[in-house]
């Protein structure tokens, strides 16, 4: 068995000498858990449990004990049941423990704030005094919130393990513990301690794994709980901060001073909409998605009138009132005589009136009570809040700023960011489908019967010809297949929604797997078919080029995923531009455009190193396209979880962005379990939505164009990470697609066969149904590599790249190449970034516990020629790692984290240990009698992968 590496050892040894609040509170959660087992469970299972989990401790303390040996014979003598109460056991004791890492997070920073030191990097205020003290003024910087927009935007993958009714659990938990950070008498604290006590007894007792898969109905449900924790009330509050740090930092000068009231931070979703490779998802699932979303904001805003016009009780007698204001009030159908005085409670009635029959005609929700009257309902969110405008300034002219705070200013800000569809669901699909769609309508239309086979410049020249043509390809007459019939009703979907809930509520087409110019023009025909582009031509212009006037509802987004499709990004995009056409129509969005980049196919297809470079060069080459189009570059990062899917600390993933990529334009996914990581608990979602701005903000106005000798240097570090980029991508490839049996390592060595069964989403784990590496989905790929904790789509390929760089040089040329990765990483954001991803990666990964799963492989030729190779690979990155950055022990430069880790892996290690034992037996009775299914097996095995990825987090 392989033993932890020396430097983890020095720093377990190191930490685990310390006692902090954290491991009080860590030990208070997992006595209450141990006291909830003994009471439900039994004695027995108390003692197994306990008996393991100080066995994990000790060997996280010393590896080199006999603490692995005895752990193993402890978990090879359970019986099933047994098994299942253990796994259960330390899947919440993971999660009780991030409850607790999360409340210290939450404490440091307020401390911090508190003592009144120095700004963190991040927030809102170190950003502006940066930018002021670089000579940024306070116009460019309005200037930037004017025109700026910001969305996360998040997707229903499959990897978030967690029911909602856990996650409801873990935050009354929460609340509850960090309820005893205030002072508390006796009582107080008895009473505290015996709802916890309640509340970590109905955690166990709550079923941790779903019965039946996730419709897409669930996906959607379980994403709007964000918005009732975090957005609705952070969101508006973070624009109020920023605000106020603006206008602090840069006081205004003149009458165009002023802080602009436009909408830079908004929210995104993909779910209900996306439509690639999820059969579930149609023009049905798309009007459920804005129903739903449409019943969250409209019910908050219902209440908050509710609770404002309960407030706001002034009396004529005693306060005035703007004109406005009275009108709004005369205007009310409340009539009762004990309001006649109360102008602000009338006019609130009247709102709330109206707002009722809003939700009514939009089929929202039901209202939960009754208004006074009736009302007509608002054609538009920019009416109601219109009229509550009215009602600050009428306090705000009548002495009354004061009660504009909290609650009437955040709804006012909420109504200008959400409106009434409360985010913007994006449209996806994939080229191939669009192809397919009009290779039958030019069919049917007998206009071309073989658009398939066409190569591409006749495929442009056909759609350039038929995009002229005022007649449409569709017939009502004609009898389409399925596929194309339910295509073309969910673009007529998205045309009805448009007008129901307004323009934001979608305004997005992205194209997977983007590969030619025709990609683009496809999906624009399609939109004509379906009346969301419309055009006229000049009478004297050719039909197929210059149009006079075109205008289109959604703006198509090319996305490029694999290392080819990036390669050729600027090359399609220069293309595109160059028709009329399509220029004309980026005219009409802005003079902008928007393209996707796929983080996580790219690193399957080529490795981590050469993932995150392509996309660095495909970025650059963009900015410079864009440039000569005199286009605005608007970038949306498809970002994972994992650091292989492009996860890792967003803040230094914008900075390190290449300069021209950001100027206040970027869009990127959340999600996964970093939905619930970043956004369950709101003081932790705010500050990762602070963090998000900041960081565009600091990435759009700060000067970054190295200058000088920099500036030669920059060229030397790009050519020395393009050479490594190469000899990485050889090697990544060599093992995961050119190595014999390296696919059936893979499913027999991760629990990927496990993951597939589990009920953790509506979209399928592969797109074919087949064992190829290439069918599999980037999603549960790295889902499997971060369980059996090798994680290598987050490093692989990097240590064999250095020393095959190295490798014919003489001492003194391998010094002078080491010492330039080294200033590059002192001197390149980007490549810092990239190391600090990975050390983050290593510092999670444990090949003691991989050659367990390793052991999972009973072909030993094979399993010792694919292990050794990752074992020697890691050994190769780990040191040339150290050797970069100079640090002795993984994550020395970030002890927030090492001490997280730390007090949640010896809760993870019993999980990865039993699950391994779990696959091993179910694996061998499928063998033995395939006929019979052991329900309680493979529900243990989900357990574990429940408790494995809640423990690491950011694994899918």
């Amino acid at each position: 068995m392989a033993n932890q590496p020396s430097s983890k050892e020095t720093l377990a040894t190191k930490l685990y000498d310390d006692v902090d609040p954290l491991r009080e509170d860590i030990r208070l959660l997992g006595r209450m858990l141990g006291d909830v087992l003994r009471e439900k469970e039994g004695v027995e299972i108390f003692n197994i449990v306990e008996t393991i989990r100080r066995t994990a401790i000790n060997f996280r303390r010393d590896p080199n004990s006999q603490s692995d040996t005895q752990l193993t014979k402890i978990l090879k003598s359970l019986s099933k049941e047994q098994t299942i109460a253990v796994v259960r056991a330390f899947s919440y004791f993971s999660h009780l423990a991030n409850i607790a890492v999360d409340k210290h997070q939450n404490l440091t920073h307020r401390a911090k704030q508190i003592a009144g030191d120095p700004p963190e990097p991040g927030t809102i205020p170190l950003a502006l005094a940066r930018l002021k003290n670089a000579g940024v003024s306070g116009e460019e910087v309005r200037k930037f919130f004017e025109d700026a927009l910001i969305t996360p935007v998040l997707t229903a993958h499959p990897t978030e393990v967690q029911r909602k009714s856990t996650l409801d659990a873990e935050r009354e938990i929460a609340r509850l513990l960090m309820e005893r950070e205030r002072v508390q008498t006796p009582k107080e604290r008895a009473a505290n301690t015996q709802l916890l006590y309640a509340r970590i007894a109905t955690l166990w007792q709550t079923r941790m794994l779903r019965y039946s898969k996730l419709t897409v109905t669930d996906e959607i449900n379980n994403a709007l709980s964000y918005y009732r924790i975090t957005f609705l009330h952070e969101l508006p509050a973070l624009y109020d901060a920023i605000e106020h740090e603006v206008m602090a930092c840069f006081p205004p000068e003149g009458q165009n001073s002023s802080f602009p009231s436009s909408t830079y931070l908004q929210m995104g979703s993909w779910i209900g909409g996306d439509r690639d490779g999820n059969p579930n998802v149609n023009g049905d699932t798309m009007r459920e998605a804005l129903v739903m979303q449409s019943t969250v904001i409209l019910d908050y805003y219902l209440e908050e009138v509710h609770a404002l016009g309960a407030e706001l009780s002034m009396s004529s007698l005693l306060s005035s009132f703007s004109p406005a204001l009275l009108e709004l009030a005369n205007a009310s159908p409340d009539t009762s005589p004990h309001r006649v005085d109360e102008h602000y409670r009338r006019a609130l009635i009247g709102i709330y009136t109206r707002l009722a029959a809003t939700v009514r005609i939009l089929g929202a929700s039901n209202v939960l009570r009754d208004e006074v009257g009736t009302g007509m309902p608002y054609s538009k969110p920019e009416e109601f809040g219109a009229e509550l405008q009215i009602i600050v300034d009428s306090l705000m002219e009548n002495v009354g700023s004061s009660l504009i705070r909290p609650r009437l200013s955040t709804m006012r800000r909420a109504v200008d960011i959400f409106g009434f569809h409360l985010a913007t669901l994006d449209m996806r699909q994939s080229s191939d489908m669009h192809e397919r769609v009009l290779t039958e309508l030019f069919a049917h239309a007998k206009v071309e019967f073989n658009y398939a086979e066409l190569d591409e410049e006749q495929k442009v020249g056909l759609l350039l010809g038929e995009l002229a043509q005022p007649r449409l390809l569709y017939s009502p007459y004609i009898a389409y297949s399925k596929e194309t019939t339910s295509e073309l009703e969910i673009l007529r979907t998205a045309k009805e929604i448009r007008q129901r809930y307004g323009k934001r509520s979608i305004r997005n087409y992205i194209i997977s797997h983007t590969r030619n110019v025709s990609d683009l023009l496809e999906v624009l025909l399609l939109q004509k078919e379906s009346g969301l582009l419309r055009e006229k031509w000049d009478d004297d212009t050719p039909p197929s080029f210059g149009p006079s006037e075109a205008e289109h509802d959604l703006m198509v987004i090319p996305l490029f995923e694999t290392i080819p499709d990036l390669q050729r990004a600027g090359d399609i995009m220069e293309k595109v531009m160059s028709i009329p056409l399509v220029r004309h129509l980026m005219h009409k969005q802005g003079d902008l455009q928007e393209v996707m980049l796929g983080y996580s196919d790219s690193n399957k297809d080529g490795g981590f190193l050469t993932s995150n470079w392509e996309l660095y060069k495909a970025e650059k080459a963009l900015v410079k396209v864009f440039h000569r189009a005199g286009v605005k570059l608007r970038l949306f990062h498809g970002r994972g979880g994992t650091v292989g899917r492009g996860g890792g600390p967003s803040y230094e993933a914008i900075l390190a962005q290449p300069p021209g990529t950001v100027n206040g334009q970027i869009r990127l996914t959340e999600q996964g379990e970093i939905i619930a990581s970043k956004y369950s608990h709101a003081e932790i979602g705010a500050r990762n939505l602070e963090l998000l701005v900041a960081g565009t903000l600091e990435a759009s106005l700060m000067p970054h164009a190295p200058e000088g000798s920099l500036a030669k240097r920059m060229q030397k570090y790009e050519q020395a990470l393009s050479e490594l980029s190469d000899l990485a991508y050889k090697a990544y490839r060599n093992l995961v697609y050119e190595t014999v049996g390296f696919t059936d390592y893979f499913f027999i060595a991760t629990p990927i066969v496990e993951i597939a069964e589990l009920n953790i989403g509506s979209r399928p784990a592969s797109r074919k149904s087949t064992r190829r590496i290439e069918d599999l989905r980037a999603i549960p790929w790295g889902f499997s590599w971060g369980q059996c904790r090798i994680l290598l789509p987050g490093w692989y390929g990097f240590g064999g790249a250095i020393a095959a760089w190295l490798e014919g040089d003489d001492e003194k040329a391998k010094s002078e190449k080491i010492a330039t990765l080294q200033a590059m990483f002192k001197e390149w954001p980007f490549f810092a970034t990239l190391l600090s991803n990975m050390d983050m990666v290593l510092s999670k990964t444990d090949l003691g516990i991989a050659a367990r799963y390793s052991e999972l492989v009973t072909d030993k030729k094979l399993r010792t020629k694919i292990f050794d190779r990752i074992v020697a690979e890691h050994k190769l990155t780990s040191s040339y790692l150290g050797a970069i950055t100079g640090d002795k022990e993984r994550l020395q430069s970030n002890p927030l984290l090492a001490s997280s880790l730390r007090h949640r892996l010896p809760y993870i290690d019993p999980l990865n240990y039993l699950q391994v034992e779990m696959i091993k037996r179910h694996r061998k009775a499928a063998v033995d009698a395939p006929e019979a299914s052991d329900a309680r097996a493979m529900r243990g095995i989900h357990l574990s992968i429940n408790g494995v990825a809640a423990g690491l987090r950011n694994t899918g």
